[in-house]
């Protein structure tokens, strides 16, 4: 596989040799990766795009209702009706399109922030994944030093072999 169709990664901190840390964080609670940033923003522009979809469709209720009010005013005749069915069409079909519109940009911007926030879990566990496997190296290189320094000291080495649950012709 070529590089180009390969994920660019930002690794901010390099390869670490330090080892992972395991303790908790302080505080009284754990913290939880799974709870939600409060995100007032988002939730103001929510309802402010809910805002704008009420007003428009209370704005066409208000038109609807002022055009049956003059159709009643001024004698419901057969032209008058079809004058209002006239009127009614284009507003209904432009409170359908706004909405249709509208429902379909927010499942972009949420489809797009749904793709972010994946993006940002696949490089947060890329990192993780090359902290790991520097621990693991580190662990390795612990071990071999210290088969190599019982074995030196004339000691037998099988029991840390076994422990370590290493193959046979690993060292």
């Amino acid at each position: 596989m070529s590089d180009a169709y390969t994920r660019p990664t930002i690794d901010e901190a390099g390869a670490t040799t330090a080892l992972p840390d395991f303790a908790p964080a302080p505080g009284d609670e754990p913290t939880s990766a799974a709870a939600p940033a409060p995100r007032d923003s988002a939730d103001r522009r929510k309802w402010s795009s809910e805002l704008r979809f009420m007003l428009v469709v209370l704005a066409a209720i208000v038109v609807l209702f002022l055009a049956f009010a003059l159709l009643i005013a001024f004698s419901p005749t057969g032209a008058a009706i079809s004058a209002l069915a006239i009127i009614a069409a284009p507003i209904a079909t432009m409170v359908a399109a706004y909405y249709g519109i509208s429902l379909a940009l927010r499942q972009v911007k949420d489809a797009r922030d749904a793709a972010e926030a994946s993006e940002a879990r696949a490089r947060a566990s890329e990192v993780t994944a090359r902290e790991s496997d520097a621990w693991a190296a580190q662990m390795e290189s612990g071990l071999r030093v210290a088969v190599a320094k019982l074995k030196a000291g004339a000691q037998d080495t099988r029991d840390v072999e076994r422990a370590a649950g290493t193959p046979d012709d690993f060292f």
